[in-house]
């Protein structure tokens, strides 16, 4: 197995099961048949001792993207951490590099839509178009590259790297959105960093954080 690709068991309990989704891993699966998160869930569950495991997906990384994925073990662990995503009460914060330099702090706010399974900005008057928001701090920057940690306040798809692209600072790596050059194994340089959700039995606020490379 590509080691790239090994996906890594953050935390385990009755309730979640919490991984580090590896750049190039299918959250769920599609039609290539390629490995993915949710089935390899279930097989880490099974060998456990577990029969017949129940494995809820309540919310996404796209395959280019690493990164914290929070998995729920029971349907009224689905049902309460699905409410929180929906409600945007969780915490989501990301590490990216992107192309060219910015310095300071700030804030991104846009419309996207998904016409034809396509994500993109749009004026703000479609109909289609959902508001997009997240803040960013410039961590660091070498060159013409930029460290960015960032606050998603929304979870629309492909987000992070449609409002990056669109100023002009594609997520290195990120060819469908302009990056210069491509990065190993369809890999860009998004990373989800830490999760923060409320348990759904315990009502702990709990954060968990994967670390960055294999």
């Amino acid at each position: 197995m590509n080691p790239y690709l090994v996906m890594e068991i953050l935390h385990a309990d009755e309730q979640l099961l919490v991984v580090r989704k590896p750049a190039g891993r299918l959250a769920q699966p599609d039609h290539t048949g390629d490995p993915d998160v949710l089935t390899l869930g279930k097989n880490w569950l099974q060998k456990q001792g577990e029969e017949n495991p129940f494995l809820g997906l309540v919310h996404r990384l796209d395959r280019p993207t690493s990164g914290v994925m929070v998995l729920a073990r029971t349907s009224a662990a689905a049902s309460s951490l699905s409410k929180q995503f929906r409600e945007r009460t969780v915490g989501k914060t990301y590490l990216a590099v992107v192309e060219g330099r910015l310095r300071g702090i700030g804030g991104w706010f846009d419309y996207v839509a998904k016409p034809g399974r396509q994500p993109k900005l749009v004026a703000p008057e479609n109909p289609d178009g959902s508001p997009a928001e997240l803040d960013w701090q410039a961590l660091h920057s070498t060159g013409e590259r930029t460290l960015l940690r960032l606050q998603l306040h929304t979870g629309r798809p492909h987000q992070i790297r449609l409002q990056a692209a669109d100023r002009g600072h594609p997520v290195v790596g990120d060819t469908r959105y302009g990056a210069a050059a491509p990065l190993p194994g369809g890999a860009i340089a998004l990373h989800h960093a830490h999760l923060r959700v409320e348990h759904p039995v315990t009502a702990r606020v709990e954060t968990f954080v994967a670390p960055i490379g294999v």
